[in-house]
């Protein structure tokens, strides 16, 4: 569930940073209203993911994944253009965060972060 929450915060990193440069200098309301909800929003499911998903990971997870995002909304809303280079990047972010969900928890020997909340594993050693 951390991963799924995780997607859905940098989701609203995208839908805020999208925000922020359609409000023109914080001029426009309707955009300057949503890129302070998406924040809120964007951090607070950050901070909740971050509870099951290490912090360097989930991060970078969050950080590249709505990076993506919205240069692939700005390219959509005609803001920005497309070129082969810019999608073959792009791909190589996503498919570096698909790297590493498939490495979570491989490294330290305890499976997933997601089976066992970290305040759990902190009370066992």
């Amino acid at each position: 569930m951390a991963w799924v929450i995780l997607v859905f915060s940098a989701v609203m990193e995208a839908v805020w940073a999208t925000a922020l440069g359609l409000s023109d200098g914080f001029s426009r309301p309707v955009p300057v209203v949503v890129f302070f909800l998406g924040l809120l929003v964007s951090m607070v499911t950050l901070a909740r993911a971050a509870r099951s998903i290490p912090m360097g990971t989930a991060y970078a997870v969050w950080a590249g994944l709505g990076a993506t995002i919205t240069v692939a909304a700005s390219i959509a809303l005609g803001q920005e253009s497309v070129s082969v280079w810019k999608l073959v990047f792009m791909a190589g972010i996503v498919g570096s965060i698909v790297g590493l969900k498939l490495t979570h928890g491989a490294d330290d020997g305890e499976g997933s972060a997601e089976e066992e909340p970290r305040a759990l594993r902190r009370r066992r050693r």
